[in-house]
């Protein structure tokens, strides 16, 4: 019976989500891509477009969907077979050359994409040489369903193109994640995906995110037995949601505290004020009132103002909420890059603690010096 399990689904069972947002965009980017064809007087899709909907659709984060691969290896599988069938013409033999070259190709411009494989079959297969006719459909094809991928899979929460190491991230820089930060740099990962033969099918990013999400993973079992409450402040400093903007200012310099809850009656949580929400409402009253950012950030906390500015106008309410038993570890991934500065835990609506990213460090620290000490 153990010989037949590698016959079995090798893949993880999909999400409905996930089989929504492939197989919907999958046939809305063909019947598009189609329909433009048709357009531009370039014909109709071809049979490999759909092994390619099914990459840039399915599996956007793949090396082999990557709009590099799409539209250079079908183009050049398809120009690869018309070389082919022009220099030896009715031979049964150049037919599989013409794929076997194709895929010779694809490899050594780095744009292997499988159904490039299936372009230069049926063109080799095919009764026409007309150059300009096939080459013309195939890479306009391309094109259009990489343009049509990019949007779709961002629209529903991918990244496609896949980010590579070089690019900048979210904030701006070419560091990457947290989690990805794994002491290995990119050169050092493409070496390892080499030699294991597997560059095709996993990226240098994917790797890093796979090895970090491990390494975050054996973290937060290091801190198994640690809950919110053991680490979290509970002393608390709060505002209403009436307190003048001067006053959380005055609480940040004073406290040197980096967020600060704003409370209802009976400490039911309102929100949490971030120092950076007093620098952006600052930097938008520069912008509209055409102030330099010093000035605005004066102006904002001037206690002598009539109408001062009040926490309720910059406090963040979707700001994530943990229980006293939320374990740290998984506190971890809410705190690691930027999502949030600090989490608040509650019991029901009221506010009993927060959990910040030093106290999150000064437990992580504690619990290595437990670990070493028993080692």
């Amino acid at each position: 019976m153990a010989g037949w399990r590698g016959f079995a689904p090798a893949m993880g069972g999909p999400k409905l989500v996930d089989l929504a947002r492939a197989g919907f965009g999958a046939g809305m980017g063909l019947l598009v891509a189609g329909l433009a064809l048709r357009g531009l007087g370039l014909g109709w899709l071809i049979a490999p477009f759909g092994a390619s909907a099914v990459l840039v659709f399915a599996v956007p984060n793949s090396p082999l969907a990557q709009p590099w691969s799409v539209v250079m290896g079908n183009t050049l599988s398809a120009l690869v077979a018309l070389a082919v069938i022009t220099a030896l013409p009715h031979l049964d033999w150049a037919v599989p050359l013409a794929v076997g070259l194709a895929i010779a190709t694809m490899l050594a411009t780095r744009a292997l994409h499988p159904p490039g494989g299936a372009v230069a079959l049926l063109v080799a297969l095919g009764d026409k040489t007309e150059w300009v006719h096939i080459l013309g459909p195939v890479l306009a094809g391309s094109c259009l369903l990489v343009a049509i991928g990019i949007p779709w899979n961002r629209a529903v929460g991918r990244v496609y193109p896949f980010r590579q190491p070089a690019q900048p991230g979210a904030h701006g820089t070419i560091d990457p994640k947290p989690e990805e930060r794994i002491g290995l740099d990119p050169a050092e990962l493409a070496t390892i995906l080499e030699d294991f033969r597997q560059s095709s099918n996993v990226g240098v990013a994917d790797l890093a995110r796979l090895v970090g999400a491990a390494e975050q993973a054996a973290a937060a079992r290091r801190m198994e037995g640690f809950a919110a409450s053991d680490i979290m402040s509970r002393d608390l400093v709060t505002v209403g949601p009436e307190a003048p903007l001067s006053q959380v200012a005055d609480i940040f310099r004073k406290r040197g505290f980096t967020s600060l809850p704003v409370v209802g009656e009976e400490d039911r949580l309102l929100g949490l004020i971030f120092q950076i929400d007093l620098i952006r409402r600052a930097r938008e009253d520069a912008f509209r009132q055409h102030h330099s950012l010093i000035r605005a950030l004066a102006h904002l906390i001037d206690s002598h103002r009539k109408r001062p500015p009040k926490a309720a106008e910059i406090m963040e309410t979707d700001t994530p909420r943990i229980a006293p038993d939320t374990p740290v570890g998984a506190i971890m991934p809410l705190l690691a890059d930027g999502g949030a500065e600090a989490v608040a835990v509650v019991e029901g609506p009221r506010v009993v603690g927060i959990v910040t990213r030093t106290d999150l460090v000064s437990a992580l620290a504690q619990r290595l010096a437990l670990v070493q000490q028993a080692g």
